[in-house]
């Protein structure tokens, strides 16, 4: 079995591309959904045994990509014929570079092409290292494609509405166009293969199966990408395509060589999602013969293998072969799975850091266990999400990559675990600090029968720089204050600056504890405790906090031809901003850095999708803490 992964920007027509694909023998495909609106088409096709992976598009989707592509064969790009279009394919060629994965390019929706085929192919080519090489010239007829040359065969067909193309012969008016881009084509290939280059220096003509041999080992080196066009609505172009596929593709073998892995790597772990009555199920593709249920696979035994059908067991899988892990909850997505363990995917296979933040509470209280056990199974099924906890108020908090997988999120948690929540935004983590210093006594005496409480305390408390966090002082002499009570003070110290006088935690602040008094009887640790807390409490009530607002840095990954928007974009949201820079990798990328409140994240990530037609992702760290002049209330 051979796997394909579908991928491109939304409304290109992967869908319809993938059902074309799959009906072509006419043999109903066995189909799987996953998490995510994924689809899994299994079917035959001149008796080779494919799979096809069809992913929805847009950023909200774009954590499934990466290990959808480690456990692929090779990949189809879903472009739309328009030129203007071509950025929206930007992040699928960037992940298609940084992944190395063999890939064929089928320009879509060529019948309502008004632009040419090559400028399509020109302005794709500006967001790729690797050259596209056109594989196939439109033949047009007043205007309109109606079909199409292929230029190593040098057979034209004309396209029929929902059936097969037919042969026909080449138009002449196609003729010194379709010789220019052989040309070209050849040119490219040569580059990559000598005895071609040397054919081509000698002026003979080239055999057609020699062609197709350079072109094979081009693609499956991943050194040029053939791009091939047509339309999956009318099925026009989809046996073409399919026929390079079957004949280019290469075969499972090598897989691990592509990425790497050695022979104890025994399968991919690609994608999950969970099924009421069987639990976790993951998607896993074999990359060695004789994986069986009950063997040794991620570091425990697997319970039972099922044919993606979900319902038929499987003795053994051999490699190539794609099946769902049951009763198995140790194994992972996005893994290389072996025996022994897993280790994750690489890099370029990972998901995008969080852009939106919710915190969750079940709209039950009862649901509150059921809530915390939910999220850490939708955390191991669903590689784009994350969860945390709020600091301050314990709810819970995930990270998703947009507003769909947020909706797909509550809408998993209610139908598929019986919980419903509730989401509210982020509160901005505000902090407060003094600017003058200032000196604080405090005498904590109690009676309240037998043993009494004393502790007597002389502090300064004074401003650090932002950032330097608190330092604990001490300068007490002749043991007016004994040694073992000290830690004591400066645990009370560090009591009172979990909250101060605003309500937020109290940051930069430096505490020096000058003198005291004690009892030989009455003082203990705790009552120096509370007296240290108390004094620092009455120096910060008297000094008076700023309130200060955490400021983050924000890297932007852009597509270059929208970067110029992100600068007056960043400034009208209150960011500072720092510079562009060329991705140092990937063609037609700019890397932007900024500084920003973090209030401000959440309008960054609106706005981002529109000002970069939903191609744009940005990553943010904390920088450091300034004051804010806007009443607080603002950023509740």
């Amino acid at each position: 079995m051979r796997a394909i992964t579908v991928i491109g920007p939304p409304h290109s027509g992967k869908t319809t591309l993938a059902a074309a694909l799959a009906a072509l023998d006419g043999t109903p495909p066995t189909m799987l959904k996953l998490m995510g609106d994924v689809e899994l088409s299994c079917f035959p096709f001149m008796q080779d045994r494919w799979a096809v992976l069809d992913l929805p598009g847009g950023l909200d989707n774009f954590a499934m990509i990466g290990p959808a592509l480690a456990a692929s064969d090779a990949a189809v790009l879903c472009a739309p014929a328009d030129v203007e279009a071509a950025v929206l394919s930007a992040p699928y060629l960037r992940i298609i570079e940084d992944s190395g994965i063999p890939a064929f390019l089928f320009i879509n929706r060529t019948d309502v092409a008004t632009h040419r085929i090559s400028d399509i192919v020109s302005a794709l080519q500006q967001y790729c290292a690797h050259g596209i090489l056109l594989r196939q010239v439109p033949i047009r007829t007043e205007g309109q494609i109606t079909g199409a040359v292929d230029l190593i065969s040098e057979r034209a067909w004309e396209y029929h509405e929902d059936e097969r193309s037919s042969l026909v012969e080449l138009p002449k008016d196609v003729a010194m166009r379709e010789q220019e881009a052989r040309f070209d084509l050849l040119e490219s290939l040569a580059d990559f293969d000598d005895a071609l280059l040397e054919q081509i220096i000698e002026d003979q003509r080239p055999m057609t199966e020699g062609i197709y041999a350079v072109a094979t080992r081009a693609l499956q080196r991943h050194d040029l990408i053939p791009a091939f066009l047509g339309s999956a609505s009318h099925g026009n172009g989809i046996m073409r395509l399919m026929k390079s596929l079957r004949h280019e593709t290469p075969q499972i073998a090598a897989l691990p060589r592509h990425h790497g892995l050695g022979e104890d790597e025994l399968a991919v772990g690609c994608l999950a999602d969970t099924v009421k009555h069987m639990g976790k199920t993951v998607l896993i593709r074999a990359l060695a013969n004789g994986i069986a249920p009950g063997m040794a696979l991620g570091g425990s035994s697997i319970g039972s293998l099922n044919h993606i059908d979900g319902r038929t067991p499987l003795k053994s899988m051999s490699a190539g072969d794609l099946a769902l892990t049951i009763k198995s909850d140790h194994i992972a997505p996005a893994t290389y799975l072996s025996a022994d363990g897993s280790m994750p995917l690489p890099e370029w296979a990972q998901a995008h850091p969080p852009g939106l933040h919710r915190r969750l509470t079940p709209v039950h209280e009862r649901d509150e266990n059921k809530l915390s056990s939910a999220l850490a199974k939708l955390a191991g099924i669903d590689p784009g999400l994350q969860i945390g906890q709020d600091e301050s108020t314990g709810q819970f908090v995930i990270g998703v990559q947009g507003p769909l997988h947020l909706r797909r999120i509550a809408e998993k948690l209610e139908l598929g675990f019986g919980v419903k929540v509730e989401c509210a935004p982020m509160q901005t983590a505000l902090r407060e600090t003094i600017r003058r210093k200032i000196e604080a006594h405090c005498r904590h005496r109690k009676q309240s029968g037998g043993a009494g409480q004393f502790a007597d305390v002389l502090i300064d408390v004074a401003p650090r720089p932002l950032g330097s966090g608190f330092v604990f002082d001490e300068i007490v002499k002749g043991g007016a204050v004994p040694r073992n009570y000290i830690p004591a003070v400066e645990a009370g110290a560090r009591d009172a600056l979990d909250r101060g006088p605003s309500g937020f935690p109290v940051v930069d602040i430096a505490v020096t504890l000058k003198d005291g008094k004690s009892h030989s009887v009455d003082s203990s640790d705790h009552a120096f405790r509370t007296a240290g807390k108390n004094a620092v409490k009455a120096a910060l009530d008297e000094a008076g906090t700023v309130v200060l607002q955490p400021i983050m840095r924000v890297r932007i990954d852009v597509p270059s031809i929208l970067s110029g928007g992100l600068a007056p974009l960043f400034s009208g949201l209150k960011g500072q901003v720092l510079g562009f820079e060329s991705h140092p990798t990937a063609n037609g990328w700019d890397v932007f850095n900024g500084l920003l409140p973090m209030a401000s994240e959440e309008d960054l990530f609106r706005a981002l999708g529109g000002a970069t037609r939903g191609t744009a992702w940005f990553s943010s760290k904390l920088d450091h803490y300034e004051e804010i002049t806007e009443p607080v209330a603002s950023y509740a």
